[in-house]
């Protein structure tokens, strides 16, 4: 039964609801401006034709245009209407008027701003889109830009319209300067290598630059120089010359490729005899054999590649002349090898240039094994040497993916020989020794690992740990390796083999390790066993590796075990570790103290690390323990730690805490509580003068014995002798402790007639103050002088007013 309901007849004839709506009306009609009942009556209306559900929606932001909820679902459901229909159809502009209409109260939201922009970018308005694009960003503040650019940028991308993209990019990388890859990915793309050759110079030489890629400021060097040096002729803003000088002598140990680089940026832009040089001053310069073969591989491609061409181009060319282009080319490059070698032999092995020689002069690969097969008969001096050559026999079956007959040599290289010998026992020949050699078991265990199976793996490395020739890296290796396998016990029995072969500190890395891999494994299950770990780990430990395992100790019992035993630890580790650490090791277990049992649990420990610290330090935990106290409201303790403390600083370089302890009196104390500061610091001052008085005296002393002069100790005074040389310092000594000490003020000021006489200024002067206060300085003077065993006693009358009406007639 459908109801006509016309609630205001002249403004909406077209208003029509059913019956079932009406609930939903009356609520409306009591609270109009509700966005809960307009929301509960469109939920219930979802199943409505559209032109019914719109209208709802429009009578709800006539009353509520500034809610976002109702803008939200609107639009989005105006969008979901025309999802399937022809871009074509008119009525996709009435959704873009929609959305225009909202951004009048919603164009500070930039979810609608995004939805818009890609309801248009999937109509294909390209000049609306943009424009959009860009009104939002002046519509929103600068803190949402990033919300809108991702979209905006691939929006730019996705449209053959370079400038356009290009224009966008350098607007996007003011905001974001550290995405500059992305724009230099996007110009490459485009063919603009110039601007991104720019781009990516100015990205090199910017110290503060960060990669997102991950990227280290080589590797991007390393990509600027194959782009100006590969497209010589795109790039012409830069002087690709001196930008590869330039890393030559930045990356000294990247020489080969960046010589091969620059005469690669001459060979492709014509100038072929440059380039020639370049290579003739590569081949001079470079120090390492690395290098010299990257170098010479290059130079003989480029002299076969020119042969070819002229080969090609000058078909009158006969083939003595052709035969001579090739011996000729041959010459230079056996030359260029010769002349190399014999400068460079002095910085090399045998092995090493019997190796690169194998590679450069015979790339095949049968007369590549003869060389390396004869190079293993030989009798190298050392170990190594052979070592290398049988690594280089793997390394060639590698590159031909000859992989079971690199396992072969291998495995051949470390087998048993007939006569066993000791790795240093230099009578025997190196063939004897090399099964020891660690470098040819690596390579064996590192096949074994990506090419064997798990047993053959695992009796790789067994055999390592029998040979006794492992390192604590190949231990943690082949503990993860297991551990990689799910075979967790077997890798502990691992790590427990490499304890027993090293000792400290090698095995530091071991212990590290194992401990860490084994709480990981069983957390609180098997706490006795990790305990009796950690105590087999300490036992011997040195101080300067003991930190490290004494916190991994403390966080196990604090997360699986007992509070009191990780405060015992933490204890143990305050005088296990080297007194450089002490101080952070008391500040971390202060810290875990407070937040376990409380900082009033503190105390010891700031006593402890009072007793145990440097001068330095100790003030520090002073100042800390005062300051604490003071929070708790126990100001006796804290006056107690300042007077405590006080005896450990020089007011002469200590100012700071007397400073802090002044200000602690001025808050909490009195006049006599000052007065007793003041008191202390007299007392401390003077004690740091007698001991700088007494090491004066010591010093002058025993110079004077070891030169029998004063002229060294005061040149150009022969004649003064050292009871003057004494008089002097005391009398300067006591000069700064008369600066040190605070003004006196005087409790009266007097005037004086500018018209006295000196009788009457000697009277005034010999005048009383009956305000005066007698504190006793002169008699305090006067004990000073007395012997420690002499005490001064005087008798004085009791004065009358102190007894009051007791006293006697």
């Amino acid at each position: 039964m459908v109801v006509m309901a016309r609630f205001s007849r002249a403004e909406r004839p077209d208003l029509v609801f059913e019956e079932e709506d009406l609930p939903y009306e009356e609520e409306i009609m009591r609270n109009q401006f509700s966005v809960k009942c307009w929301l509960r009556y469109i939920e219930f209306k979802q199943g409505a034709p559209k032109p019914r559900l719109n209208q709802l929606y429009e009578r709800a932001l006539k009353l509520l245009p500034c809610s976002y909820k109702l803008w939200y679902r609107y639009l989005k459901a105006r969008r979901a209407q025309v999802k399937h229909r022809c871009v074509t159809d008119p009525a996709y502009e009435d959704v873009n008027n929609c959305h225009e209409r909202a951004f009048v109260f919603m164009h500070k939201m930039p979810r609608l701003w995004l939805d818009y922009c890609q309801f248009l970018m999937d109509q294909g308005r390209v000049t609306h889109t943009r424009r959009t694009f860009d009104r939002a960003l002046r519509a929103l503040p600068i803190t949402q830009h990033s919300r809108i650019w991702p979209l905006y940028l691939r929006f730019l991308r996705s449209h053959p319209l370079p400038e356009t993209a290009v224009r966008g990019y350098r607007r996007f990388l003011k905001l974001s300067p550290e995405s500059a890859e992305e724009y230099i990915e996007y110009l490459k793309s485009s063919d603009r290598l110039d601007e991104a050759a720019q781009r990516l110079a100015t990205v090199v030489n910017d110290e503060r630059f960060v990669s997102k890629a991950g990227k280290s400021n080589y590797q991007l060097w390393h990509e600027l120089c194959d782009l100006i040096s590969q497209n010589p002729d795109k790039v012409q803003s830069l002087n690709v010359d001196a930008i590869i000088r330039g890393g030559l002598t930045r990356f000294t140990d990247q020489l080969g490729k960046l010589w091969c680089s620059l005469a690669d940026y001459y060979i492709r832009s014509g100038h072929f005899e440059k380039a020639r040089d370049v290579y003739e001053e590569a081949i001079r310069t470079v120090m390492t054999v690395r290098d010299f073969t990257q170098v010479f591989d290059s130079y003989a491609q480029f002299e076969e590649s020119m042969i070819a061409a002229k080969m090609e181009t000058a078909s009158e060319l006969g083939r003595e002349e052709e035969a001579s282009c090739c011996a000729r080319t041959r010459t230079m490059c056996t030359s260029g090898t010769s002349v190399w070698l014999c400068t460079r032999a002095a910085l090399g092995r045998s092995s090493t240039l019997t190796r690169r020689l194998c590679r450069q002069w015979t790339p095949s690969r049968p007369q590549a094994r003869i060389i390396l097969e004869k190079a293993t008969k030989v009798n190298f001096k050392q170990v190594d040497d052979l070592a290398s050559v049988w690594c280089q026999c793997g390394e060639l079956e590698l590159r031909h993916e000859n992989y079971d007959e690199a396992l072969r040599l291998l495995r051949k290289a470390t087998a048993l020989p007939t006569r066993r010998a000791e790795y240093f026992d230099g009578s025997e020949p190196v063939q004897n020794r090399v099964y020891k050699s660690l470098r040819v078991w690596s390579m064996l265990a590192d096949l074994e690992e990506s090419l064997g199976t798990f047993q053959s793996t695992k009796a790789v490395y067994d055999r390592i740990l029998d040979l006794r020739i492992a390192t604590p890296q190949i231990v943690i290796n082949y503990a993860v390796f297991l551990e990689e396998h799910k075979y967790f016990e077997e890798s502990f029995k691992a790590y427990e083999r490499g304890i027993s072969l090293f000792k400290w500190p090698n095995v530091s890395d071991i212990w590290s390790t194992y401990l860490t891999k084994f709480i990981a494994r069983y957390g609180g299950r098997k706490l006795e066993r990790a305990r009796d770990l950690f105590e087999q780990a300490l036992d011997g430990c040195p101080p300067k590796y003991a930190k490290t395992l004494y916190l991994l100790y403390a966080q196990l019992e604090e997360e699986w075990g007992l509070a009191r035993h990780a405060m015992a630890v933490y204890e143990r580790a305050t005088r296990a570790v080297e007194p450089a650490q002490q101080y952070d090791m008391f500040n971390i277990y202060i810290k875990r103290a407070a937040e376990i049992y409380g900082v009033t649990h503190t105390r010891g420990i700031y006593q402890k690390a009072i007793e145990v610290l440097s001068d330095e330090h100790a003030r520090e935990m002073c100042l800390r323990f005062a300051d604490m106290e003071c929070k708790l409201g126990e100001i006796d303790r804290a006056r107690a730690i300042y007077s405590f403390c006080s005896q450990i600083c020089d007011p002469r370089t200590t100012g700071a805490f007397w400073q802090m302890w002044k200000d602690f009196e001025v808050r909490h104390g009195n006049e006599d509580t000052i007065k007793e500061m003041l008191r202390i610091r007299r007392s401390v001052q003077a004690t740091y003068n007698t001991q700088v008085n007494f090491m004066a005296s010591q010093m002058l002393k025993v110079s004077g014995s070891a030169t029998g002069t004063v002229s060294d100790l005061a040149p150009g005074q022969s004649g003064m002798d050292d009871m003057k040389l004494l008089e002097q310092r005391a009398e300067q000594l006591a000069a700064e402790a008369e600066r040190d000490q605070p003004p006196r003020t005087q409790s009266k000021i007097l005037f004086v007639r500018s018209d006295a006489s000196r009788e009457e200024l000697a009277e005034l002067a010999q005048q009383a103050n009956p305000e005066e206060i007698q504190l006793g300085e002169e008699e305090d003077e006067d004990e000073m002088d007395l012997e420690p065993n002499e005490v001064r006693l005087e008798q004085q009358s009791v004065p009358a007013a102190v007894f009051g009406s007791l006293k006697e007639d």
